[in-house]
């Protein structure tokens, strides 16, 4: 039984149809890559499956449990994180509280500082800078905060909304490192990504998504060596 399992999914904003009628699923340990051009529908996909926006029918399947009528923060609590496009972080509060709030859903103290304490030792960063408000932080400091506070949930999966966006090739390369950690230690992600060929790098598989619809998917290493991924996405 697939994790995530997306059937028939629509999405409407008023009269126009954003997304319609896709289906898709994610398997636990997977890293999945959505891909397309801006405007295709990728953000409205994470922000229907977290909970942000209804759908307007299909299902959303999360290990075996219907979520498509849940609210956000009960899906969060049943271990699933998203890290929404441009970071999002509380600009106003430290970095701790940022963190902190990434852990609103559990109950238990001493396993929130002990998952404080790792979050510190993925990213010693977050640890120097704990006290400074986030918004004094850099894009690249900012984006592992988001993903900081996503693991402060505990996540079985991570929906991650373009996490390269703004960043230097430098930190591109050290976020992606990130991500491949996430995975080691257990994570599954569902990954929308600008850089097509950075997130087939790391993917198990991926959809293309063209306007709406599902058009391509496959095995990630056999998109990188397709023809029509090659000449729209990877510029070649």
């Amino acid at each position: 039984m697939a994790m995530l399992e997306v059937k028939d999914l629509k999405v409407n904003y008023g009269l126009i149809q954003a997304i319609k009628g896709i289906s898709f699923e994610l398997n636990e340990g997977e890293i999945v890559a959505l891909i397309g051009a801006n405007g295709a529908g990728k953000t409205t996909i994470l922000n229907t499956v977290s909970g942000v926006i209804p759908s307007s029918a299909g299902s959303i399947v999360f290990e075996g449990k219907d979520i498509t009528k849940i609210s956000g923060h009960k899906i969060v609590s049943m271990g699933m994180a998203h890290i929404p496009e441009g970071r999002r972080v509380f600009a106003n509060l430290s970095v701790y509280e940022n963190l902190k709030m990434g852990a609103y859903t559990r109950k238990d103290k001493a396993e929130i500082e002990a998952t404080l304490k790792q979050v510190y030792e993925y990213f010693p960063r977050l640890e120097e800078r704990k006290n400074q408000p986030a918004g004094t932080l850099s894009g690249g400091e900012q984006q592992m905060l988001a993903m900081g506070r996503a693991l402060m949930s505990k996540p079985k999966l991570i929906l991650m909304d373009e996490p390269s966006m703004g960043l230097s090739p430098l930190l591109v390369k050290e976020v992606f490192s990130i991500i491949k950690y996430c995975h080691e230690i257990g994570i599954s992600i569902l990954l929308v990504e600008q850089n097509a060929k950075m997130a087939l790098g790391i993917a198990d598989r991926a959809y293309v998504l063209e306007t709406g619809n599902i058009t391509l998917s496959g095995k990630a290493d056999a998109m990188l060596e397709n023809d029509e991924v090659k000449k729209a996405y990877l510029g070649v």
